[in-house]
């Protein structure tokens, strides 16, 4: 079921992704939330904030080791806590969702784009990893076992 879920959410990702190439010009923008937000056409070869933007390569490698190890831990159940396991599935989603645009196109695309604050441009991939490692945060606070303890905190 986590593995649908991951599955889903790549393909939400990839299809906005497509819209947005197909409808807004680069560097162009549309409303969409007005007062909070639009939807623009960015290209980003880095990672957050545009950070690494010269070594997509690097990036892609990295985002293929972690997310084979975040599907092998989902596999193997590592997370027993159904709080665990979906954390690690949006995790998994958004790493592959920008690992395809990586290696497909040589950069992320990106589209939200907040108009009230200055904030970098993110994507659905993007959300997807910021909920789950926040997931994944309050799982290791309030589920991880204690070394020794067999039970967890609940």
């Amino acid at each position: 079921m986590y593995f649908l879920i991951s599955i889903i959410l790549i393909v939400i990702d990839q299809l906005v992704k497509a819209w947005v190439r197909g409808n807004i010009p680069l560097g162009g923008a549309i409303p969409f939330l007005p007062g909070i937000m639009e939807l623009a056409y960015v290209q980003n070869t880095g990672m957050a904030f545009s950070m690494l933007s010269r070594h997509t390569w690097l990036l892609a490698l990295l985002s293929l080791g972690v997310s084979l190890a975040i599907g092998w831990a989902i596999w193997r159940d590592k997370l027993p806590h159904p709080l665990g396991r979906l954390s690690l599935a949006l995790i998994l989603a958004g790493g592959v969702g920008n690992l395809i645009d990586r290696v497909v196109l040589g950069y992320v695309t990106d589209m939200f784009a907040t108009t009230f604050m200055d904030f970098a441009v993110f994507n659905v991939a993007d959300i997807c990893v910021c909920v789950g490692g926040a997931l994944l945060v309050l799982y290791v606070l309030r589920f991880m076992e204690e070394p020794g303890d067999g039970e967890g905190k609940a």
